[in-house]
């Protein structure tokens, strides 16, 4: 059995790059006769990372024959199917299933956040992706959404397959890192346009946690590059001398993320694996991922800042960071538990993928 794997693969991004490493692994252990061919930005250092087959995502005629042999197409996971990046996007990874459908391979929309969709995006969608036989989606409002412009498509919401995350037997040396003798702080940020309105609750939030409790953050790049920018400038504005950490590979991301003390987060994959490993954090949701993460789990935190609802005053963010270190212990618990069943809505994601491929 052959599948091919579309996603946002290849192009350094950490948290599209566990989403693969989680899927290979757990294909590879549920279905070991299945042979994975991931479409991929840079397929020779994907295939030399995941040891799959990967042809170049941007070659239609290397695309459509990867297709042509493939027994199922799997679009995802992530946010694949969205509109506000550009129209560009939806289209393309639409196209991809468009052409699964006119091939008459089976298809799957996999452990997707669909939207947002501008009405653009919300015909490319209904038109381009009608026929795919099944879908999982990770929150109740992309089931919502998903429904309304696929009637013909069974759609269920699952998990994020990242929830499944293992961290391997080998122990990352924090020390290393300039980590681990004292309490830490990780920050995970992101650029976004709206980003300058809430550049000051994130700097009072991190010295507020380095002054009042004595917890020095660490900002962890999740992004490359990019990530990497926006945190020095954040960094360059805090007083109290916040670490910027290099980009690393998931299980030294992971590693960190859960010795931490607690997390504030935008990027989605820093706030799943903070619940995964229970540490409690703060969101900004940037994206109504991030929101319907926190709804899903029940959170009780609000988040530090939300983008477009203007920044909060410096007496909330000091309240709220007091919550998260001084209410710790409690959340912790809490999200141990909480984490238990989205695992297993995360493990359905394969089962739906196993009903296609005929396996028992």
């Amino acid at each position: 059995m052959r599948v091919v794997l579309s996603g946002y693969y290849g192009f350094g991004n950490l948290g599209d790059e566990a989403l693969l490493e989680v899927i290979v692994a757990q294909i590879r252990s549920r279905f070991p006769a299945v042979a994975i061919n991931v479409l991929s930005s840079a397929p020779a250092e994907t295939v030399k990372t995941y040891g799959v087959q990967a042809t170049p995502r941007w070659s239609a005629r290397a695309v459509r024959e990867a297709i042509a042999q493939a027994d199922l197409v799997i679009s995802g996971g992530g946010g694949l199917l969205q509109s506000a990046t550009s129209a560009r996007s939806a289209f393309y990874y639409a196209s991809i299933l468009r052409e699964a459908v006119k091939q008459k391979r089976r298809s799957m929309i996999f452990a997707q956040s669909i939207g947002p969709l501008d009405v653009l995006g919300r015909f490319i969608v209904k038109r381009m992706c009608k026929g795919v036989d099944r879908a999982t989606v990770r929150d109740a409002r992309s089931v919502q959404l998903l429904k309304s412009l696929l009637p013909g498509t069974p759609v269920e919401q699952t998990a994020d397959p990242v929830f499944l995350y293992d961290l391997p037997v080998d122990d990352v040396d924090l020390q290393a890192e300039g980590l681990g003798s004292e309490p830490y702080a990780i920050i995970s940020v992101r650029k976004i346009a709206a980003l300058k309105e809430g550049t000051a609750a994130i700097v009072h939030a991190v010295d507020n946690l380095y002054e009042r409790h004595g917890i020095r953050s660490a900002f962890l790049p999740l992004g490359g590059a990019s990530d990497a920018e926006v945190s020095t400038n954040i960094i360059r504005a805090c007083s109290s001398a916040p670490m910027l950490l290099p980009e690393c590979s998931l299980a030294r991301a992971a590693a960190i993320i859960r010795g931490a003390h607690v997390v504030i987060g935008m990027r989605l994959h820093a706030l799943i694996l903070s619940a995964r490993f229970a540490v409690p954090f703060l969101a900004i949701p940037y994206d109504p991922k991030v929101s319907s993460l926190c709804d899903d789990l029940a959170y009780p935190l609000e988040p530090l800042w939300t983008p477009g609802q203007g920044a909060p005053g410096n007496t909330q963010i000091d309240a709220l960071v007091g919550r998260l270190v001084e209410e710790r212990p409690h959340l912790s618990t809490f999200l141990a538990a909480a984490v238990e069943p989205v695992r297993a809505s995360a493990a359905r994601n394969f089962e739906v993928l196993g009903e296609l491929l005929g396996e028992p």
